[in-house]
């Protein structure tokens, strides 16, 4: 018996745990030099310790035996399948899901931009720190598409930037035609623009005209709340030390830079302009989604008059919603409750595997919330969902 049992589900989160040399056979020459590997390389005995623990359950049929006891026990880079695809095939078999979204971890630290744009005094350093951020986009696309080459199961997720729309309209072509299944971006402004500017229209089109949906992730909003808040002379650690330090004040803040995005998109007219886009919100909850619903219509009615955009929007924000948006809830959240106050279409399930942040039975706490909900509703949440997220690339 699989760990889904009778279920048809697709997860629609989970990670690849990168090793140190992830991007070496794929980051352009002229910039592997450039990549920052010091967090990476503080991470060399962790790694040398998972390849050990990965060749002795190749290798010993008992190792083995364990691990897939321990499958969802384990987590990070012990766990199975984390860095190894043959391996990660493996734990599809276990789990029995249909289709898995996977998301990079640590791997865009490495060329990210070390600061906002605006603040880069030397306009020279800006377009080195670019040209570094758009190969490191490039490099690790090839790296997850590479990943999930092998099992049509594994969805690979690209990232692109959208700090250069013509660099980024070219980095999401490339990442689709390789195999990306869904191409996440920041949930911020990007650089000096909104990410609604006509400027950034040719990289929301590539994404329309070849049906690829984008998708936020946590972390990809920076900071989630200034560091101020933490002292307090009651310091405490990220329990789950996971690829996310989450802790509690951490938490209040996790859907803030998600809902002022996805906010943006709705009220400036990206979903008119742009019919056909779809959008999945990842790892931030969605109890919230409730109540943000209620606070986009408010919003449209209690500017309308005075902002012709919201004049020129052709239904509700909150319709656009339920059009274009899909969630995953965290387990233990009243999806059942969100479902009735919000719509069966928006959520999804997902279990962050191999992270600890999923918890080790996500599928049990999920189902102590879905007791009042019909089959045809579970069916939504537990796949249907993101098949229509993924338009039909994977089948519920």
């Amino acid at each position: 018996m699989t760990y889904a049992g009778a279920r048809e589900i697709l997860d629609a989160d989970s990670h690849v745990m990168e090793l140190g040399d992830f991007l070496d056979d794929f980051i352009e020459p002229g910039q592997a030099d450039r990549l920052r590997r010091r967090g990476m390389e503080a991470l060399a005995p962790v790694f040398e310790q998972a390849v050990r623990r990965a060749e002795r359950r190749r290798s010993d049929p008992g190792m083995a035996a364990k691990a897939e006891e321990a499958l969802m026990a384990d987590k990070g880079w012990m766990a199975m399948g984390g860095f190894d695809p043959a391996e990660r095939s493996r734990v599809l078999d276990l789990l029995g899901f249909q289709g898995q979204l996977v998301f990079a971890t640590f791997a865009t630290s490495m060329f990210s931009l070390p600061r906002s744009p605006h603040r880069y005094s030397d306009k020279s350093e800006l377009a080195a720190d670019l040209d570094l951020l758009y190969a490191g986009c490039q490099a690790q696309n090839k790296a997850m598409n590479n990943f999930c080459a092998t099992d049509d199961r594994l969805l690979p997720v690209g990232y692109v930037s959208l700090i250069d729309p013509v660099r980024a309209a070219a980095a999401a072509a490339e990442a689709i035609a390789d195999g990306a299944a869904a191409v996440m971006v920041p949930s911020t402004a990007a650089g000096d623009l909104a990410p609604t500017h006509p400027d950034l229209d040719v990289f929301w089109d590539t994404l329309q005209r070849r049906d690829i949906p984008f998708v936020l992730h946590v972390g990809g909003g920076g900071r989630l709340l200034d560091r101020a808040f933490h002292n307090n002379a009651m310091p405490v650690t990220d329990h789950l030390g996971g690829g996310e330090n989450i802790r509690s004040k951490d938490y209040l803040a996790i859907y803030h830079s998600p809902a002022l995005f996805l906010g943006a998109l709705i009220l400036d007219g990206l979903f008119d302009r742009f019919p056909g886009l779809r959008g999945g919100c990842i790892e931030q909850g969605a109890g919230w989604v409730v109540s943000w619903m209620h606070h986009l219509d408010y919003a449209q009615r209690a500017f309308r008059r005075t902002e012709e955009p919201l004049q020129k929007l052709a239904d509700k924000p909150s319709d656009y919603v339920r059009r274009h948006l899909k969630f995953t809830p965290f387990p233990g959240e009243p999806v059942g409750w969100m479902m009735e106050q919000a719509g069966s279409e928006l959520f999804m399930f997902s279990t962050d595997y191999p992270h600890p942040e999923g918890g080790k039975d996500p599928l049990a706490k999920f189902e102590e919330t879905l007791t009042d909900i019909g089959p045809e509703d579970q069916a939504r949440f537990y796949a249907g969902n993101m098949a229509e997220l993924l338009s039909g690339r994977v089948r519920a």
